[in-house]
């Protein structure tokens, strides 16, 4: 959020919430609060956030309930209560928004909360009427920040300057010019450098991308004059307050009107601009929490792959030892073959006896086990491909519910399951909604089933075939399953042809030109007892190539399919899914 959005927001704020009561603070995330606040027009919410990454104002829809227990909204809920929000001002060229609290418009402020949206130096401040701080979002200390380090209890100060010169509408296009060429950059580098209140996104507005890396002293004439011109557009729809919000093609937007469009009075109140930066922003954030979330799910998974993997190579290592047990036994046989063997060598002999005879003994524990790690690493192996392969958040759900439990099965000691959401009094689980799998069309209109987890693969692999549907899976490759729906049809070279290549796309062959892929009748295959769910054995198949590239054209020409309902037998898949 750059110095031009701050304005445009604060400007929509100013109108609506001035003055407003405070009723309430909420934290929900370490680098988030949020406020409520009621003026005679209803109630708001108020979202002030120092992410680094994203820090911003704005008015938000009602919130979910959450984190009024935390230090930082309990200081506020204390330190304003009772109090009205009677200012709300952005000063100057600096990204800093003070919000002023008293008893009632016209009286002195008693509590000051000021944003400070800086990048990585964000942060958010409770100050009193002393201006000393009272709470803080983060800690900054000496450590961390030679010039201007802040705790609670420290007199506040502002940040320091931004470097370059504050904007002027009455500076003339010759300083202007001369400012920005005193020095051979880039042009986006000079204006950055040059003016304070500049930002990427404002001259990826002001001018075409393409100019801005081109060096100061190599444009011409037009483009100078151009570049004057919107510079002067811009700098008047901040003097006059003509803002509007503008979304752009390319996930950019821009906040602020040329005078030729002329402004619109009854923006303010219609909190235009505050709406569309709150989808905007919302999106995108619940993308960085998914893509922060998925990324945990996938080094966890690493991880105990990691570990599944040397458990199974210590396990092979033993087993590797066992032929072993045939040399001891010959060595024991040469010592007690000797004419005339002494005691000693009779104690060496049968000690060899006993090592080869407990070599061969551990066999039979060792291959158990060996398997039962070789099974692990397949299913964790195969989960790590789900996640890699995600597409959406409710995807991300769903498979994170299911991951947790695998995860959970790996730790030694771990106690019994959790009890599923919706669990009642006496224990037993609330029927679990059916799978929802990813159903496609063939060329000749036959159903194409992908298990996107473990439970779907197992939902329409062993639970939802008939017999004349045919099972796909990318050969000795993680990835999903696809069943193709003979069992409706004849299925013709086209249709096995499109369920090869849905099995190729969604494997860890998904990079590769061609994949093999086996196709095996459904019904022939087989649980494997103790493994994950979807974890199935089968015997020969047919051998097919598929190519990941054709099946993302036949994904892109899909239509929309509607959410199932949950499936009469949904009660039995929840018993026997993980």
């Amino acid at each position: 959020m750059d110095l031009t959005t701050l304005k445009a927001v604060v400007a929509e704020l100013q109108a609506v919430l001035l003055p407003s009561r405070f009723e309430k603070a909420q934290q929900g995330e370490a680098h988030g609060l949020q406020i409520a606040l009621r003026s005679l027009e209803g109630s708001f919410w108020l979202d002030l956030s120092w992410l680094a990454e994203a820090p911003l104002l704005l008015l938000i829809p009602p919130p979910a309930r959450q984190g009024e227990g935390s230090t930082l909204a309990q200081q506020l809920q204390h330190g304003l209560r009772g109090l009205a929000l009677v200012s709300l001002e952005q000063r100057g060229w600096d990204r800093v928004v003070e919000l002023g609290f008293a008893p009632r418009p016209g009286e002195a402020l008693q509590r000051s909360l000021v944003l400070e949206l800086m990048g990585r130096h964000s942060n958010l401040f409770l100050l009193d009427e002393q201006r000393r701080v009272i709470a803080l979002g983060r800690q900054v200390r000496a450590d961390q920040s030679r010039r201007r380090p802040i705790g609670t209890g420290d007199a506040y100060g502002p940040p320091p300057s931004m470097a370059g010169e504050p904007p002027r509408h009455l500076e003339s296009q010759e300083s202007w010019r001369r400012r920005l060429t005193l020095v051979p950059l880039t042009l986006k580098r000079a204006l950055l450098d040059a003016y304070q209140g500049t930002s990427p996104a404002l001259i990826r507005q002001l001018v075409p991308w393409a100019w801005a890396d081109q060096p100061v002293l190599a444009l011409e004439e037009s483009q100078w004059q151009a570049l004057w011109e919107q510079w002067q557009a811009w700098l008047q729809a901040l003097d006059q307050g003509r803002f509007a919000l503008q979304l752009g093609s390319n996930n950019d937007y821009r906040c602020w009107s040329p005078a030729e469009a002329g402004a619109n009075p009854g923006q303010a109140t219609a909190l235009a601009i505050n709406s569309g930066l709150a989808r905007y922003y919302g999106s995108r954030l619940s993308q960085r929490q998914g893509d922060q979330r998925r990324e945990s799910l996938a080094q966890r998974l690493r991880q105990a792959i990691d570990r599944e993997r040397r458990q199974a190579e210590q396990q092979q290592a033993l087993a590797d030892a066992v032929p072993t047990s045939a040399g001891l036994q010959q060595r024991a046989d040469g010592l007690l073959c000797l004419q005339n063997p002494d005691r000693n060598q009779i104690d060496e002999a049968q000690a060899l006896y006993r090592k080869a005879r407990k070599l061969r003994r551990s066999l039979a524990a060792i291959l158990p086990r060996l398997e039962h790690h070789q099974q692990r690493l397949r299913g964790l192996e195969t989960s790590l491909t789900f996640v890699d392969q995600l597409e959406d958040g409710a995807q991300l759900e769903t498979l994170a519910e299911e991951l947790e439990q695998q995860l959970a099965s790996l730790r030694p000691g771990r106690g019994p399951a959790p009890t599923r959401k919706g669990a009642n009094r006496r224990g037993r689980s609330a029927p679990a909604p059916a799978p929802s799998p990813l159903e496609l069309r063939s060329a000749s209109g036959l159903r194409l089933q992908v298990g996107r987890n473990h439970r779907q693969n197992e939902w329409i692999s062993l639970r939802q075939a008939r017999r004349g549907d045919l099972w796909f899976h990318a050969q000795e490759l993680p990835g999903s399953h696809v069943v193709l729906k003979g069992s409706e049809g004849p299925a013709g070279e086209a249709d096995l042809a499109a369920a090869a290549d849905l099995a190729a796309h969604f494997s860890r062959g998904r990079g590769n030109a061609r994949v093999p892929v086996v196709m095996v009748p459904a019904e022939t295959l087989q649980r494997i007892a103790g493994a994950e769910p979807g974890t199935v054995r089968h015997r020969g198949g047919a051998i097919l190539w598929g190519e990941p590239e054709r099946a993302q054209a036949l994904l892109r020409h899909q239509p929309e399919r509607p959410e199932p309902k949950a499936s009469p037998d949904s009660r039995t898949t929840a018993a026997e899914g993980p």
